[in-house]
């Protein structure tokens, strides 16, 4: 398997606390800068239709401004297929998106939506931009995901973590049996696969020990350890945790 495994550093809630004050600080492509020195190999920006946290300034300071990809993701609505179109970023990751959540909660359901997604997803890998899709393991989204076009998908884990913390250790292990069955049958399709979804320091390493998974996506965890220990050491244990997993 890759020994590397890439890391997405996800700044949406730096956004998210300089909103709470509708100041001009925090900045997140200062965040984004310092998470590119720390060792990032990508980063991830949401930018929602109520614009709670990105805004689509946020998007234009990121395209100029970072040296490494722009992972972004977005609702699959004509407006955010639009400004896609127009930045032209190295990733799109389609996600479900409700305005009453405080973060995404579940998977997208590519399968109950095969030929829209499959006219939505069509111009953006046209464009040159890698589309991933943001699915929970079932094999039926994974499939979908194939057939609609896009080159790869994100597994969602927050199940997995939220089972961790509750201390349900049985039920997840049983979910951490899931992902590795999806990332194999994923790769098996031919899709590059990634995941994320509130992955901390204690629940990163048996997801980065998935041979077939490629990258992770990792923001609320490493901006609120960022308070205690700074952004860029935050960003060096979890990639030294992600390393270890792999060796």
């Amino acid at each position: 398997m890759p020994k590397t495994q890439r890391l997405g550093v996800n700044i949406d809630h730096v956004a998210t606390i300089r909103n709470a004050r509708g100041s001009s600080y925090p900045d997140p492509l200062r965040a984004a800068l310092m998470a590119q020195e720390a060792g990032a190999d990508g980063i991830t920006a949401h930018l929602r239709e109520d614009r709670r946290h990105i805004r689509d300034g946020d998007i234009d300071a990121l395209m100029a401004g970072i040296k490494v990809p722009l992972n972004f993701e977005m609702a699959a609505t004509p407006e955010m297929q639009t400004i896609a179109l127009r930045h032209i970023p190295h990733a799109c990751c389609i996600v479900p998106e409700k305005r009453e959540e405080v973060t995404t909660e579940g998977g997208l359901d590519v399968a109950g939506d095969l030929a829209r997604l499959t006219d939505y997803v069509a111009p953006l890998v046209e464009a040159g931009i890698r589309v991933s899709m943001f699915i929970g393991h079932d094999p039926a989204q994974i499939e979908a995901s194939a057939k609609i076009g896009a080159q790869v998908i994100e597994l969602h884990t927050g199940h997995y973590c939220d089972l961790h913390h509750a201390g349900d250790f049985g039920a997840r292990d049983a979910e951490l049996e899931a992902l590795r069955a999806g990332a194999a049958y994923a790769d098996s399709l031919g899709l590059e696969v990634h995941a994320g979804h509130g992955l901390t320091y204690d629940t990163v390493t048996p997801i980065a020990a998935m041979k077939q998974i490629r990258e992770l996506n990792i923001g609320h965890f490493l901006i609120a350890e960022a308070i205690f220990s700074g952004l860029g050491p935050a960003i060096t244990h979890m990639r030294k945790l992600m390393d270890a997993a792999r060796g």
